[in-house]
Formats: structure tokens, sequence, C-alpha cells
């Protein structure tokens, strides 16, 4: 198949921010660079992303041995203050794992999935 290339590893991340409902793209993207690139705010760690990250990390677990239908490309998933950002492979195996994790933060009232249900590219 034109354009496929084969045996090789996709993935992308995904960031559950905690944010308010206000918040617009230019501000979650701020957010996300600033932690990718290692600042992090000084704080206690926001308890709605701690539980997002923890429920997803019980129902899929992170730590070895991780089977084939595992969807994470490199563990463990990163929490910070505000955020927690998963490393999920781009495959089938990863549609539970996007489906339960925004629900959670649905329910849980943040980012990707919070009150206001915001996604960002």
């Amino acid at each position: 198949m034109a354009g496929q290339v084969e045996d090789e590893a996709r993935s992308f991340d995904l960031a559950v921010l905690a944010m308010d409902v206000s918040a617009d793209a230019a501000t979650a993207h701020a957010m996300f660079e600033r932690c990718v690139s290692g600042r992090h705010d000084e704080g206690d760690p926001d308890e709605r992303v701690v539980a997002c990250h923890d429920r997803s990390r019980s129902r899929f677990p992170d730590h070895p041995p991780h089977g084939e239908d595992s969807p994470w490309m490199s563990t463990p998933p990163s929490v910070g203050i505000d955020p927690a950002i998963m490393h999920v492979s781009f495959s089938f195996s990863s549609d539970a794992a996007l489906r339960a994790i925004e629900e959670l933060a649905a329910r849980l009232g943040c980012g990707p999935g919070g009150r206001g249900r915001r996604r960002f590219p």
C-alpha cells in the first residue's frame, strides 16, 4: 500500500490537563509545552489529574510484563502538578485506553474530556 511504513512504531502524546473550563487552545498549548519542556510549577499535584493517572495505570498496567495489547509506547506515564502525559501507541490496542481515559477525565472534571469536553489539536 502506498505511503504505509511497515514495522515502524507510531505513537502520540495524550495530555490530561487540570484547567479551568474557560481555558482556550493557546492556554492549553502553553501548558503542554511548559510541561514537556521540563519546566514545572511548584505545588501539590492536582487531585483530578493524579486520580486519572492512577486509574488509567491500574486499568492498563504500565509495568512489566507488558502484554501485546498494552497501549503505552513508553512507561510510566508521567504526572506533574497539573498534567498527566501519556505516550500512547497508534494502534487498535489503544482505542480502549483512549475511551477509558477520556471517560475518566470527564468524570473527574479535567481535559481532554473535562467539563465542556474540550479537545485541542
